[in-house]
């Protein structure tokens, strides 16, 4: 009988085949374990996750606190290298163990269980194998599973819509490289100064930081281990790859963009796709002052009459009315004057008054005037008045009042 290994009818197992079922096994014995340990309706979890991966030398450490201030994150990210320095983890190595992937999963999820992660936790380090991509595929799912189970409950509040982001700082080699030397000349200099002085505390030595061959075989095992397993989740969660390459400011403007838009989190990906064609209120009010310098100049060069016309206008006729409502900080004005017939000269209104820090609006009204009466028809011929109602807003007066003595 011919074994089962010439059989062509029978294929092996893949090796992704077989990732998957080793993060079954894991999985499913940690979370049988948590069940027993916290009961299933203590299995809280953060509403919001961010897996940060960054390559050496792209500004991860630099960008974490900013991530956690645009994000309201209150707690410091979970570091899974040091994770694997805990107590647990010594103990287990001290007893001849290896810290394995069933072993990372545990602590992790466990982590992410403490009170102080639950309004989101950012993720440094994890996963870092293809049965840790498959063990993170199933623990989002247990979320959902665990939001629909409690849905009609009193616990419902603890049990948000899970929101996992993958984010990906990105340098090439080259850059990488430079940045983690120039790091070890840094770290060389100041610690230095802090053993010749006595004062501060030593950074860490690493040394990747010092030898460019190194820094190299370390940005290698970034792109084949961390980066991969990072994008093999690209079809499934929010994916967020930021050029870090760029100026700090401008790196840390992209990631404001790519992690602002809420809606990108619930929307279908299909609905997304169409409406984010259309410009996010934070980029138009972003280059809003630059754009309106530019018209303002533009005015002045272009239609140099028109706009000392409209300012006069102002000045003579609006500022006046204005002033008298500096309380409120509204003021309604009404004119007839020919000047706004020309739309051009509306748009210059509207501009000043935001250039000096008011909120302007314009609305045309028609009026029709009886004009004259038809003796044979009957008919009464009216003409159209023109009225332009202006709207002022801006910060009114903060009268500070006595306080009331008994």
């Amino acid at each position: 009988m011919p074994s089962s290994l010439n059989d062509p009818a029978v294929k092996p197992t893949a090796p992704a085949d077989l990732e998957i079922k080793d993060a079954q096994l894991i999985f499913n014995h940690v979370w049988k374990e948590l069940e027993s340990e916290y009961g299933r309706d203590r299995l809280r979890f953060p509403k919001e996750l961010i897996l940060l991966g960054g390559a050496p030398g792209a500004g991860k450490g630099t960008n974490t606190d900013f991530i956690r201030k645009v994000r309201g994150i209150t707690a410091q990210p979970i570091v899974v290298s040091a994770l694997l320095d805990s107590p647990e983890s010594r103990k287990l190595k001290s007893q001849g163990g290896m810290v394995g992937d069933r072993e990372v999963v545990s602590i992790l999820i466990r982590k992410l269980l403490e009170p102080e992660q639950q309004n989101g936790a950012i993720l440094d380090g994890f996963p870092r194998t293809q049965v840790q991509v498959e063990c993170l595929k199933m623990l989002f799912d247990e979320m959902i599973r665990l939001r629909r189970d409690f849905s009609e409950t009193p616990d419902a509040a603890h049990f948000k819509q899970p929101i996992f982001h993958i984010m990906v700082l990105f340098v090439d080699e080259a850059e990488s490289i430079a940045r983690q030397l120039k790091r070890g000349q840094e770290v060389m200099a100041h610690n230095e100064e802090v053993r010749s002085s006595g004062l501060g505390e030593l950074w860490e030595e690493r040394n990747t930081d010092f030898d460019a061959k190194l820094a190299r075989n370390r940005y290698k095992v970034f792109k084949e281990k961390t980066y991969d397993a990072l994008v093999s989740l690209k079809e499934i969660f929010h994916y967020h790859f930021i050029n870090a390459q760029a100026p700090l400011a401008r790196v840390q403007e992209n990631i404001i963009r790519e992690l602002e838009y809420q809606s990108s989190l619930e929307l279908d990906p299909r609905t997304f796709d169409q409406l984010r064609a259309l410009p996010l209120a934070s980029e138009i009010v972003r280059h809003a002052r630059q754009d309106l310098v530019r018209r303002l100049d533009n005015y002045k060069v272009e239609k140099p009459e028109l706009m000392h016309s409209v300012v006069s206008f102002i000045e003579e006729k609006m500022m006046p009315i204005v002033v008298r409502h500096a309380i409120s900080g509204l003021a309604g004005i009404n004119s007839e004057d020919k000047l706004f017939h020309d739309p051009e000269a509306l748009a210059m209104l509207i501009d000043i008054f935001s250039e000096r820090g008011y909120h302007a609006t314009a609305d045309l009204h028609l009026i029709e005037i009886p004009d004259r009466f038809d003796l044979q028809t009957g008919e009464i011929h009216c003409r159209k008045k023109k009225v332009f109602r202006f709207s002022i807003r801006f910060k009114g007066s903060e009268i500070r009042r006595g306080q009331f003595m008994p």
